[in-house]
């Protein structure tokens, strides 16, 4: 099934996130206008405008959820408050606490607001009183109390020498504050319910505030009265005036007298004028439902298009308008029209779908009946209106400019892109299935036909018209042309093959089913998958191959075989269910992805796991390939939308320029070593990391002439990195008696020359000496064990010597005590030849020998050679000659030595032979060349 000349994929990498950002609570613009600051639980997010992205983010330390902030006017300080009651102070741009303190209210703060000098800070309790505090020198300096309830509202008067703040509580009015007398000047009354929104004129004379009751009041301050009451006939949440000077007809307005703007519970954005109270402009949804405008429409509180917000962007001359779903939208002046859309909050994410020219865009159904369209350059986002309940999943057609959905609401879309400025409208839509339609899957050659699978357990075939793509604003009602009971139970996913004449079905029935398009208006069954012992909750084709995967319920992923419909494969390894199965690689490669979270690459040659991606901390419904099969988009129940690149290729060349690297290093090395540039090797040894290229270098300066003092002197030359990489490099080479020497060589420099402070500023210094301890004991050890052998061979050998000299010698010439330079002895594995004396004394030192060196080259030698002759043999030779008389005056005068000794000596003496007579060692004619 593989194509062994296509190379398996096997990493992915996170290209980019789209992840929620707010979830209700207040919004708040820079002065700059580059930045949205938002609430998210416990974090206040910071969305850069021009790129979509979260550039920072801050916290509380205890985690508690914030319930209010503030930017000052300067946009440098960020003030937030929690529910610990504590307020801090951030430099929000390095997301770090400056400053923190106990706010005195008593329960939670619910609003606050900077003045326009950025000194002084408001905040509102839910204690009903307002503290006003001085966040240059750090006090409070006003505790104003009278109000009734939670403070929801405070706002400083633009002009900052009438010193007044306005604050709004459960009582409706609106209360002015002299901040000279700490003194309520007056409670300005109107309303009957929540004032959600004040703003003031340029002048700062007139104020226009907006409430829960459907009216909006325009204030003289300078009385203090009412001026005007407007009926805007829904729950205004938002108000913002109009600017004087500009020309703003293309929203009706017509005079240079007092306009505004509001946001409400009907979802759209209105102009009035204040001297009239007339309703000059009605925002048009760009949707694909019945425009909302005027009184018509029928008001819900839950209607997601209900807006929240409204702040003015006067530098760029824009609107944000922010939704009850906490969607943010961009609105240009003069025209009212949408630049850019924003999603703070996706809910569970149920599909996601590559759309677009290169893909550049990137379609998601939520837990919500509406879709949303991201560009992925910039996260701005088109919502689509047209289902009326959730959208369950979807499709895109081959060229993907087309796609289709289905949803709760029993119908299915078929929507286009237009190809030039991106927009998304809906083509068609059809509705006939008795239940929610829970799968859709479109045809693969070309866009002629969709199949949708039902909750009331069938399949239906779609034919879309051939003028589909000049539509225009027409919306095309579509009928089944064949409707087939697939299953006994919900129909979960269903699939096209890419030659559009078959059709696979899963259902929670545990099968999938394969059947025949071809017949005109009719589907035919042609075979069931059996195997499975849970729900089938995806099927897929095959691009090149004649089967079919099916993943289930029961955590496992099969390939099925199309001609006898038998279980070719099956893929076990995620924990729990097999929510998606898609085909990568030309077919030879299989995506998964799972209840646990987890997408996981499979090979399908070697049926074994490639790579599993930790993606996401919920269930990932959705899962994707670009057509281009380098990315893929996967979307979860944790609201995460993640767009992974396919980093195979990628890593082929690192790993491919690395190697080349190493290459012309180690030649680059050589050449260094080959021109005895030792500082040069030493260092480039070091940068490449390799502890084996530095030992050769060490070795290659200790084998010259002046090792001592060049290595010396190459070491002291290196940076302290190096020194501490070199340090790192002799723990392990002290490990190893082979290398030992080199590696206390180098210790010795740098415990010689550098001073101990240095050497505890190396990273791990106290842990590398520590290591170095025990194994250099060892060493020290067995090298006392060696010289002590050698010593002992080297006396036998002068004892040797003394008996078989003439008579001539004296018996005050000292005998050589210089050790052997190299040590050679051998142990006599011979037995059977001895006697029953020398077999006792051997049998009675049990441990003779056992410190000898194991690398010794004595250990090494074959014991039937000739030319070996033991201590035992050697020592009866001496004896039969002393019999014949040969040397009694020379053994007369080594015994006149040997009394003259002391005690201690010849007791010494005694034990040293008796050991050294069970060590077999070379004959006497190699023990005179060494001793030579």
């Amino acid at each position: 099934m593989a194509n062994t000349s296509l190379h398996f994929k096997t990493n992915y990498a996170v290209s980019s996130k789209i992840e929620p950002f707010y979830k209700g609570g207040k919004v708040q613009i820079s002065k700059d206008e580059k930045h949205i600051f938002c609430t998210c639980g416990s974090r206040v997010n910071v969305l850069e405008i021009s790129t979509g992205k979260i550039v920072h983010s801050v916290e509380h330390d205890d985690q508690e959820d914030i319930t209010s902030f503030a930017l000052s006017c300067d946009d440098e300080l960020l003030v937030t408050a929690s529910r610990a009651l504590l307020l801090k102070q951030w430099d929000w741009r390095q997301a770090q606490c400056t400053r923190s303190w106990r706010a005195i209210h008593t329960v939670p703060v619910a609003s606050m607001t900077f003045d326009s000098t950025s000194t002084l800070l408001a905040t509102g309790g839910c204690d009903g009183t307002i503290k006003i505090w001085d966040v240059v020198k750090q006090y409070c300096t006003h505790n104003l109390k009278g109000s009734s309830g939670v403070v929801h509202l405070v706002q400083f008067h633009p002009d900052i020498s009438r010193l007044q703040l306005f604050s709004s509580s459960l009582d409706c009015g609106i209360r002015l504050w002299d901040l000279r007398s700490s003194q309520c000047v007056c409670v300005l009354q109107s309303h009957y319910s929540t004032v959600t929104s004040l703003c003031f004129s340029p002048d700062g004379g007139t104020m226009v505030s907006s409430g829960r009751d459907k009216i909006c009041t325009v204030w003289d301050l300078k009385t203090q009265k009412a001026k005007r009451t407007v009926p805007v006939y829904e729950a205004v949440e938002g108000v913002v005036l109009l600017p004087e000077n500009q020309d703003f007809s293309q929203i009706g307005v017509k005079s240079k007298d007092l306009h505004f703007i509001t946001a409400g519970s009907k979802g759209v954005l209105r102009v009035w004028e204040a001297s009239t109270a007339r309703c000059v402009y009605t925002q048009t949804l760009a949707s694909t439902l019945t425009p909302v405008s005027g009184e018509e429409v029928e008001e819900r509180d839950d209607d997601p298009r209900s807006l929240t917000h409204l702040l003015h962007l006067p530098t760029s001359s824009r609107l944000a308008a922010v939704t009850a779903e906490h969607n943010i939208m961009l609105y240009q002046l003069p025209g009212l029209t949408t630049q850019q859309q924003f999603v703070g909050y996706s809910d569970e994410v149920l599909d996601v779908k590559f759309l677009g020219k290169g893909d550049s865009h990137i379609v998601v159904a939520t837990n919500s009946c509406q879709l949303k369209v991201f560009e992925l350059l910039t996260n701005s986002c088109q919502i689509l209106y047209g289902h009326t309940d959730t959208v369950l999943s979807l499709d895109v057609f081959k060229k993907g400019s087309l796609f289709a959905s289905c949803a709760k609401d029993r119908s299915v879309r078929v929507w286009q892109m237009d190809s030039n400025s991106g927009q998304v409208s809906c083509v068609a839509q059809g509705c006939s299935h008795a239940n929610a339609v829970g799968s859709i899957t479109c045809s693969r050659m070309k866009a002629s036909f969709i199949v949708s699978g039902s909750q009331d357990c069938t399949v239906k075939v779609w034919d879309l018209p051939a003028d589909l793509s000049t539509a225009g604003a027409e919306i095309h009602q579509l009928t089944a042309r064949a409707t087939e009971k697939a299953h006994d139970k919900d129909v979960n996913s269903v699939a096209v093959s890419p030659n559009d004449k078959l059709l696979a079905s899963g259902s929670q029935d545990r099968t999938a089913k394969l059947w025949s398009l071809a017949g005109e208006g009719n589907v035919g069954l042609l075979g069931v998958f059996r195997g499975h012992r849970r729900g089938v909750w995806a099927v897929c084709f095959s691009p090149v191959d004649q089967v079919l995967a099916t993943s289930s319920a029961d955590g496992t992923t099969k390939l099925w075989s199309l001609q006898d419909f038998s279980c070719l494969k099956t893929f076990e390894g995620h924990d729990a269910s097999v929510l998606k199965v898609i085909f990568v690689s030309r077919g030879t490669q299989l995506l998964t992805s799972g209840s646990d979270g987890l997408v996981k690459l499979w090979t399908i040659k070697t049926n074994e796991c490639v790579k599993t991606l930790d993606a996401h901390q919920d269930k990932v419904w959705g899962l994707h390939a670009s057509r281009k099969d380098d990315k893929m988009a996967t979307g979860s129940a944790d609201s995460n939308i993640t767009v992974w690149v396919d980093v195979t290729e990628v890593e082929l060349a690192e790993e491919q320029a690395k190697q080349e690297d190493q290459i012309l290093k180690q030649q680059e090395l050589s050449n260094l070593l080959h021109e005895k540039k030792y500082l040069k090797a030493l260092g480039l040894a070091i940068l490449l990391d390799q502890p084996h290229t530095v030992l050769t270098v060490i070795k290659a300066i200790r084998q010259g002439e002046d090792r001592r003092e060049l290595l010396e002197k190459t070491l002291l030359k290196l940076r302290v990195d190096q020194k501490e990489s070199l340090l790192r490099y002799c723990v392990v080479w002290n490990t190893n008696a082979r290398n030992c020497q080199d590696a206390q060589a180098v210790l010795q420099v740098l415990l010689t020359h550098l001073p101990p402070e240095e050497l505890l500023q190396y990273q791990g210094a106290r842990a590398h000496l520590e290591g170095l301890i025990p194994y250099t004991e060892r060493h020290m050890q067995r090298i006392g064990n060696l010289l002590q052998a050698s010593m002992f061979l080297n006396y036998m050998w002068q004892k040797m010597r003394v008996a078989g000299a003439p008579s001539s010698m004296g018996q005050d010439e000292e005998m050589d005590t210089t050790p052997l330079a190299k040590p050679f002895f051998m142990i006599d594995k011979e037995k059977g030849k001895d006697s029953g004396e020398e077999k006792r004394d051997t049998g009675n030192d049990s441990d003779s020998g056992q410190d000898e060196d194991p690398k010794c080259p004595a250990e090494e030698e074959e014991e039937d050679n000739d030319d070996e002759v033991s201590v035992t043999k050697k020592a009866s030779t001496t004896n039969a000659r002393l019999e014949n008389g040969e040397s009694t005056k020379t053994n007369g005068n080594r015994r006149s030595e040997n009394e003259e000794s002391s005690e201690e000596e010849d007791m010494e003496e005694d034990d040293q032979t008796k050991a050294m007579r069970r060590l077999p060692v070379s004959s006497a004619p190699q023990c005179q060349t060494l001793a030579s």
